[in-house]
């Protein structure tokens, strides 16, 4: 029996479907947003609409499965897998590491025989045993003692499938989950070996198409290291690369790069992360004893971040205070007045003065991505003091505050609308006043849509010093790319 699914996703069969969305993430980009189709035994595929999408409903005579598609097969990036000249995919290896990302491709697979999870990975989906190991050496193979439980926004069918496989009559015959509950029984853990056994009635879920880091491979990454002790190490993080790894991928990390930089034997540990396309300091722990440590002083507020903004506007000297969003999905939502339940944010700007903006060639360097911001004679260096630590929350606030950060393809686009058009953001000065909440919701899902993607390489954000312990340990990152 298996589970397929995936957003904008190509599959190899011919005949591709999509369906209502797994998880509320769904504009989180490759945050897991999995369209889910049930398709059953026999008969021809046919086709249907769905709002503005056309979707293909396959019916396989071979299995039950989710799937989904909405991205060309010609966007593949050739260097991991190319396209057969009848359409179907061709995978090879995971390296060398492609120049792009290939739309996200997830599977999900409930296993209908016990044996190795290499094996039976490479039937149901008809990949080549070296790409199999490649994902699961990329951590993109997790696996459930059993099935999840779908959404409210699951078909019958879906639904049928799951009660199929988690009724009280075939979980009893399973001793793998004797004294668990089956909400114990759900929770997911990576496949971190090729040849791991793996029982009739497990579940598993298989990112074929792990999102990629090929800067990774650009980087020197010895002469990034600020400090080595005997208890973490301080990397100046480039931009572009995930501090830790993602969902689907913790081999292209800056904790592994910097692993084997050093040559340490044993793994270095995230301790806090900044975002993909942000730079500079980040503690790196040598050992599981010192990461609980390190985020104990964390919580403890012991930690302090200082911050170089390179903004698209000048921002007052002062504190600025907004309220986040508590959704954890991009783009972060921040109001100027207080919402019930909304988080407080706070940074405090220390230091703004004018710089030139970033050359043609120093943006052509760094992928900096031309948002249509119209004054690019000046950009505005801020030294900001973070006070609390929320996702994005310096790029929110400053979007905020009409004054984005230089390459922010996320919030600078909905810093613009804002601007050409005052109040657009209903959580902003000049926010309206609404007659019901569902026109509210409307603004508010319109205001989403004015944000952008995700950058793809820097903005103009550095965690340029980290220090804690009231300043017994203080370091600092090197100049700024800009």
């Amino acid at each position: 029996m298996t589970f397929t699914s995936g957003s904008f996703t190509p599959i190899l069969t011919n005949s591709l479907i999509a369906s209502r969305i797994w998880t509320p993430n769904w504009r989180n980009g490759f945050f897991s947003p999995f369209n889910m189709v049930h398709t059953f035994a026999s008969t021809r595929s046919r086709l249907l609409k769905n709002k503005n999408h056309y979707k293909r409903l396959t019916l396989s005579s071979c299995s039950r499965s989710f799937s989904c598609q909405s991205t060309a097969l010609s966007d593949i990036n050739s260097t991991s897998h190319t396209v057969s000249s009848n359409g179907h995919l061709r995978y090879g290896r995971l390296m060398p590491c492609p120049l792009q990302n290939s739309p996200p491709r997830v599977e999900h697979l409930v296993v209908t025989k016990e044996g190795p999870v290499l094996e039976y990975i490479c039937k149901a989906l008809d990949l080549p045993p070296l790409y199999v190991e490649d994902l699961i050496q990329f951590g993109a193979v997790y696996y459930a003692l059993v099935c999840p439980k779908p959404p409210p926004t699951a078909s019958p069918e879906q639904i049928k499938v799951y009660e199929e496989v988690t009724d009280p009559s075939i979980l009893r015959q399973r001793t793998s989950i004797k004294g668990k509950t089956v909400r114990e029984a759900q929770k997911t853990f990576k496949i971190t070996r090729a040849d791991e056994i793996i029982e009739a009635g497990t579940y598993l879920r298989v990112h074929v198409h792990p999102k990629r880091f090929p800067r990774c491979y650009d980087i020197d990454w010895k002469s990034r290291i600020i400090a080595v002790t005997d208890d973490y190490v301080v990397l100046d993080k480039p931009a572009g690369t995930s501090v830790g790894g993602t969902t689907d991928n913790i081999e292209e990390s800056c904790a592994t790069f910097a692993t084997r930089a050093l040559g340490f034997s044993a793994p270095l540990l995230t301790t806090h992360q900044i975002d993909n396309c942000t730079e500079g300091c980040v503690v790196l722990a040598r050992s599981k004893e010192y990461c609980s440590v390190f985020h104990g002083k964390i919580r403890e507020k012991k930690v302090k971040k200082l911050y170089l903004a390179l903004a698209a506007a000048p921002i007052p000297i002062g504190i600025l205070t907004h309220y986040m969003r508590p959704i954890n999905m991009a783009p972060r939502l921040v109001s100027e007045d207080f919402v019930k339940g909304w988080l407080l944010c706070q940074l405090e700007v220390l230091e703004c003065k004018k710089v030139p903006w970033p050359s043609s060639e120093i943006q052509r360097t760094y992928n900096l991505e031309d948002c249509g911001w119209t004054l690019k004679d000046f950009a505005y260096e801020c030294q900001i003091n973070l006070l609390t630590g929320r996702t994005h929350q310096i790029r929110a606030q400053l979007a905020a505050c009409s004054a984005p950060v230089v390459g922010d393809s996320m919030y600078m686009p909905a810093a613009i609308a804002e601007i050409v058009c005052p109040g657009s953001n209903p959580f902003g000065k000049n926010k309206k006043l609404y007659s019901n909440e569902n026109d509210k919701s409307l603004a508010i899902d319109e205001w989403i849509a004015q944000h952008g993607k995700e950058p793809s390489v820097a903005v103009g954000l550095q965690a340029c010093q980290i220090s804690w312990d009231d300043g017994q340990h203080c370091y600092g990152a090197r100049l700024p790319w800009w």
